[in-house]
């Protein structure tokens, strides 16, 4: 048997952080995870697909290379590799996952690769081991959620239907998929493989994508979506599942659809299946914590997708240290009303704050501004003009409430917002700050002009 300080259940983005900062920060650490380090962002999800969209962003470069001045004779010559590009997206993987279990040997941490079992709130089994700890993270996840719809189960069973894991194992690439949902995975992997040459259709039981998003930003996002030839169901429900066709009742009309795969992606489910025995509180979401990721059983703290909040990998990191350094006796806690959330495609979305909606919902007397990416040099230097910045910022002062930014490289702009936001800026700081020229980031400094009189590069009435 062995003591620790902190026992953390669960390797992705949240666990292996936590079970970093801890050992960091004095305490005797060991981290549990019975597949490989890095969960499901690095090895099925954030990592792998990123990896997989530049491959299908340099085929779409030299698809429309004349546009650059570059001339390719014969087009057909320019072909998809799928088991090169996999094989580049495995070595990837394989290259971030050692990176992480050296950085856990070196800071000192007991890595137990295996299923941890745990007994009561102080004690956990691995591979007939027995673990104490004063403290107990949870990190151990979520899988994607099984609803009950006919024939769902045995086309998974076969092969036909796929989660966003077994998509990345594909041999081979479908000319058809379907896909059920409308969210942000479900969305990144329609553009994936739209870029790549098959033929995709989402079925969404709502009347649009990515809900939870800024409507400007989804709209649009929709649209550019829609002329890059993917198909949308809207308000739509699924009636059954039969091998690889879906029937569907869409706007009152029954139809069929079929796919060489169907992608389900309809959420996920917190995994406590196992855990039910520490009368942990939880909701439909996942556990219960509070700001500090404490739970109500005293010395159990719970982190990442297992309590519900955010599914999101950053997300996940920042509480894996917001609860050790509650745990090491430094107050801490997290802000969700400033976490950026981020959408990979062509373009990309990024966001952060409060939507324009949800900011009239709390009360506020707002003023948006939003700057057209189009009327950016770089961008069409670049070929890239899509998209624009939208800021939702107080009124009153002009404090900066959330920005959403559509356009190549939103992913990498966004922080600024959240920079921003953190130290409480306005619009009138955010006009004042010197951006680099020419960058897409000057868009945001435009959008920031407009809320405060008016933008210099359009023409505002």
């Amino acid at each position: 048997m062995k003591d620790y300080d902190i026992v953390v259940l669960g390797g992705g983005p949240g666990g292996y952080v936590a079970a970093i900062k801890g050992a960091q920060m004095g305490a005797k650490t060991a981290l549990i995870e019975k597949g490989e380090v890095g969960g499901v962002c690095l090895n099925w999800g954030c990592i792998p697909t990123k990896a997989l969209l530049k491959s299908a962003k340099i085929y779409e470069d030299m698809l429309e290379s004349e546009k650059f001045g570059i001339e390719l004779k014969d087009k057909s010559m320019v072909t998809i590799n799928w088991p090169q590009m996999l094989q580049r997206k495995d070595k990837v993987v394989k290259q971030l996952t050692g990176g992480v279990k050296n950085l856990l040997k070196s800071n000192g941490v007991d890595l137990y690769q295996g299923k941890g079992r745990v007994i009561d709130k102080e004690t956990l089994e691995v591979h007939g081991e027995t673990l104490k700890t004063k403290n107990l993270i949870i990190a151990t996840g979520a899988t994607p959620f099984f609803p009950d719809i006919k024939g769902l189960k045995e086309a998974f069973e076969e092969g036909m239907v796929v989660t966003s894991k077994e998509i990345l194992e594909l041999e081979e690439l479908p000319k058809k998929l379907v896909i059920l949902g409308g969210g942000v995975i479900s969305t990144e992997f329609a553009i994936l493989f739209n870029t790549l040459g098959v033929e995709v259709s989402i079925v969404q039981r709502s009347a649009g994508i990515l809900g939870s998003i800024d409507k400007d930003i989804r709209e649009n996002m929709a649209r550019i979506m829609k002329r890059k030839g993917i198909k949308f169901h809207f308000n739509s429900s699924i009636k059954s599942i039969n091998k690889n066709q879906v029937a569907i009742e869409s706007n009152g009309k029954e139809m069929v659809l079929e796919g060489d795969r169907i992608l389900l992606s309809l959420g996920n489910r917190a995994n406590v299946e196992e855990l039910q025995h520490l009368a942990l509180e939880m909701d439909k979401k996942g556990i219960v914590t509070n700001e500090k990721m404490e739970t109500n059983v005293k010395g159990v703290y719970a982190i990442g997708d297992v309590n519900g909040k955010y599914n999101l990998a950053h997300v996940a990191s920042a509480e894996g240290i917001v609860a050790v350094e509650n745990i090491m006796g430094k107050e801490a806690s997290i802000n969700y009303n400033k976490v950026p959330s981020c959408i990979y495609g062509f373009p990309e979305v990024g966001t952060a704050g409060l939507t324009e909606e949800e900011a009239l919902e709390r009360g506020h007397e707002i003023l948006t501004s939003t700057f057209p990416v189009a009327a950016n040099g770089k961008a069409l230097a670049e070929g890239e003009s899509d998209g624009f910045v939208k800021i939702v910022a107080d009124k009153k002062y002009g404090e900066v409430l959330g920005i959403h930014i559509l356009a190549a490289h939103a992913t990498d702009m966004i922080a600024e917002a959240v920079t921003t936001m953190e130290l409480e800026g306005t619009v009138h700081e955010l006009a004042k700050a010197i951006h680099p020229h020419p960058t897409l980031s000057e868009i945001v400094m435009e959008a920031a002009h407009g809320a405060v009189d008016k933008p210099i590069h359009i023409f505002k009435k």
